[in-house]
């Protein structure tokens, strides 16, 4: 039997290290730009759940101002049956009631945690109902 050789060719299977820089660069610049974006969403959404909990607990100091005979202290500060946002899991936001009057409350929750770097910062309910964010108009 005769051998077939290759003569001279050599066939290199692989990457050369210009090609794995290529696609090294490629990642980083998809990663820069992906993930800022992927952070704002995850803080939005951290931020609609704050909101949607402040207004569950406008609508429970409203039940309590009712049977309280219209005061919303009831005879002293009401205590919240939800302190944090999410109710369950790791706290992003804190929820407080403060400026708790018989004719009025205030509702404030403060981001913590890894929602410390949101840009609307402490979101705020009235009694009026009055929205309001220290970091911004734009965020409720």
């Amino acid at each position: 039997m005769k051998k077939l050789m290759q003569s001279g060719v050599s066939r290199n299977r692989g990457f050369t290290l210009i090609e794995l820089m290529i696609v090294v660069a490629i990642i980083g610049i998809i990663s820069a730009i992906a993930y800022p974006s992927y952070r704002e969403n995850v803080m939005a959404t951290h931020r609609a759940n704050a909101q949607a909990d402040l207004m569950e607990l406008s609508q429970w100091m409203e039940r309590k101002y009712l049977q309280q005979n219209y005061d919303y202290t009831g005879g002293g500060t009401p205590t919240l049956p939800q302190t944090q946002s999410p109710e369950t899991g790791t706290a992003m936001y804190n929820l407080t009631l403060s400026a708790v009057s018989k004719n009025g409350f205030t509702l404030q929750a403060t981001p913590v945690g890894g929602q410390a770097g949101d840009r609307c910062k402490t979101l705020t309910l009235k009694h009026t109902g009055e929205k309001t964010a220290t970091g911004g108009s734009d965020c409720w």
